[in-house]
């Protein structure tokens, strides 16, 4: 399977991960300041008052998958998700939270809710 075509796959997958775990889907692929290097999200999703921002890692294995979130990612996606809750008000008084799936293939799914924080 091309790489591309496993990833957005990986992405599929683990956004009905979170559906079938009764998470609203509120934004796939959020970009802020495109060229910027001020990043990407995944996908955020909403349940109850809780706010999370998504990454997705498709690797061989789960244990790459893992190491493969770097620290200057994570920095990247907290920039992009307090962009997000900027702009987007109603947003601000929800609690927040860094999730991250890891996926490999034929298929292997690990969810981590609280991966990383806004400590930075």
């Amino acid at each position: 399977m091309k790489n591309n075509i496993s990833g957005k796959l990986a992405e599929l997958i683990a956004r009905i991960l979170f559906r079938l775990k009764g998470y609203r889907i509120l934004e796939t692929n959020y970009i802020t300041g495109k060229g910027t290097k001020a990043g990407e999200i995944d996908f955020i999703a909403q349940k109850f008052s809780t706010l999370v921002f998504v990454e997705v890692k498709k690797r061989k294995d789960i244990e790459t998958a893992l190491y493969a979130i770097k620290d200057s990612q994570q920095k990247r996606i907290m920039r992009a998700a307090e962009n997000f809750i900027a702009k987007h008000k109603k947003y601000a008084s929800y609690d927040v939270r860094f999730d991250a799936v890891l996926i490999s293939f034929p298929l292997t799914i690990k969810h981590i809710e609280n991966a990383f924080n806004l400590d930075y």
